[in-house]
């Protein structure tokens, strides 16, 4: 009976593993879905400023290009760690690679499946909170304080 329940269980996660997979096409349009509304927000954003803040054209385009600026900088930063970046991630793949092994030794067949699965289960857990997080509340929703603080 637990073999049948493995088995399926392993089924139906291989099979929304196959849904998952995206063409680069479809990767290509989520990208310029992204971007747009990306630069939308970002109007947004200013336009809640001006409003806030009062601003005139000149502050307006004086913003504008700080945070064109500082974008640029950013993604020059990204793009030079980027092979950092890339040598950390194999070192963390080769390690979970070499736990994987490691418990294989030490576990049943069956332990290690159960373990596989709780394993995939508690990472889909983490990415929807992190889905979660990334699409309200957080950083991305926080409503723009102008009021001067308060002095004592």
């Amino acid at each position: 009976m637990k073999k049948l329940v493995l088995a399926i269980a392993f089924i139906g996660m291989g099979s929304f593993a196959m849904a998952q997979q995206t063409t680069p096409q479809d990767k290509q349009a989520k990208r310029a879905e992204m971007q747009q509304k990306m630069q939308q927000k970002e109007q947004e954003h200013l336009d809640k400023m001006q409003k806030d803040l009062n601003l005139n054209q000149s502050q307006v385009a004086q913003i504008k290009g700080l945070h064109e600026k500082r974008k640029a900088e950013m993604k020059a930063d990204f793009d030079k760690n980027k092979g950092e970046r890339q040598a950390k991630m194999e070192q963390m793949k080769g390690k979970r690679e070499q736990m994987d092994a490691d418990m294989k030794k030490i576990l049943t067949p069956e332990q290690y499946g159960k373990w596989q699965a709780d394993r995939q289960a508690k990472m889909e857990q983490r990415k929807a909170a992190m889905k979660d997080r990334g699409m309200k509340g957080g950083k991305m929703k926080r409503s723009m304080d102008t009021a001067a603080p308060a002095v004592n």
